[in-house]
């Protein structure tokens, strides 16, 4: 009689550094995952952890912030890819506490969670990189990587030839740290203003305005063309975009993981950008690349002031893992 067949044995389980876990979700950045945990808020199957090396596993354990549960992920979860162009007046977060608007307003329904690669300030404009791809998101943004990203940036005056010079060599800010070597290009001035091109290989807050401000010149605009091979392009504001197979290659072999891109499974195919340009206050003058929106809701300025928005007041809208916004910064 022939013995039964034995069963597989069970897979190991993927684990991770909880505080990397976090980040990934959506919850905060590494660091502030990390004082998340220090300070007792986060729990692992309904217990408090406080040790900053502990791994889990994401598929199975349930993880919860301030006792909201994080939704666990899905391992056949597709990986998501999005070049968006951030119009100014957007932040750079999943959610926030002020009920300002948020870069994943003006996403909709994408076909999964996405979150933002790095950061563009309140004020600053450009290409913004959104995936749920935890590794590239941990290398694209780690200066350990260098991996360039490109502005164009108006400044109030006409820098000299001297104060060029300080910028490319570094700038000691107010933190007493030095930047980094950068790529600075006087492009053109007119009228008392110039445009410049910044390359640069870090991403330290506000860097490039302050950098500005230490050679005496204030930031009026802040455009991000690139990022590593990713380019901005014709993309216009507030439109987003799935990317390219190719683009998605480009990314993971700047960062050093060609091996793992060639073992994920195909993306999404690039599609026609989606998603008009953002709502404007009437009254207000036309943006030259702005398109006109649609209008479906009023809603009231910080003025006082009634103007038409296409989305709902945020207090319409759910908040992420079923509460209102659960991780205060």
């Amino acid at each position: 009689m022939a013995a039964p067949p034995q069963a597989s044995p069970p897979e190991p389980p993927q684990l991770e550094r909880l505080h990397k876990v976090l980040a990934e979700a959506g919850v905060a950045s590494r660091r502030r995952s990390e004082q998340l945990i220090l300070q007792r808020r986060v729990r692992v199957n309904g217990e408090v952890v406080t040790e900053l090396g502990t791994k889990v596993d994401h598929t199975r354990d349930v993880i919860s912030v301030d006792n909201k549960p994080l939704p666990q992920r899905d391992p056949q979860e597709e990986k998501l890819y999005i070049a968006l162009h951030k119009p100014r007046g957007y932040v750079t977060t999943a959610d926030d506490e002020q009920g300002r608007e948020t870069v994943l307003d003006l996403l909709g329904d994408v076909g999964g969670r996405v979150y933002p690669v790095g950061r563009l300030d309140n004020n600053s404009e450009g290409l913004l990189l959104l995936s749920n791809d935890g590794n590239l998101t941990f290398r694209l943004t780690h200066p350990r990587y260098k991996v360039e990203k490109e502005y164009e940036v108006q400044t109030e005056g006409v820098p000299s030839e001297a104060s060029l010079q300080a910028l490319r060599s570094g700038i000691v800010l107010d933190d007493g740290i030095k930047t980094k070597p950068a790529t600075v290009e006087l492009l053109h001035h007119e009228n008392g203003r110039a445009w410049l091109r910044f390359i640069i290989t870090e991403g330290r807050k506000r860097q490039i305005r302050n950098m500005l401000e230490a050679v005496g010149h204030l930031t009026r605009r802040l455009i991000r063309t690139r990022i590593g091979p990713l380019k901005l392009g014709d993309l216009k504001r507030g439109e987003h975009r799935n990317l390219s197979a190719g683009e998605v290659y480009a990314l993971h072999k700047a960062v050093g993981l060609e091996a793992e891109a060639t073992a994920m499974p195909p993306t999404r195919p690039g599609k026609p950008p989606v998603q008009p340009a953002p709502r404007r206050k009437q009254g207000s003058p036309a943006s030259p690349l702005a398109a006109p929106r649609p209008s479906r809701f009023t809603r009231q300025g910080e003025g006082g002031e009634a103007y038409q928005s296409e989305r709902p007041p945020r207090s319409s809208r759910p908040a992420p893992f079923g509460g209102s916004r659960p991780f205060p910064a």
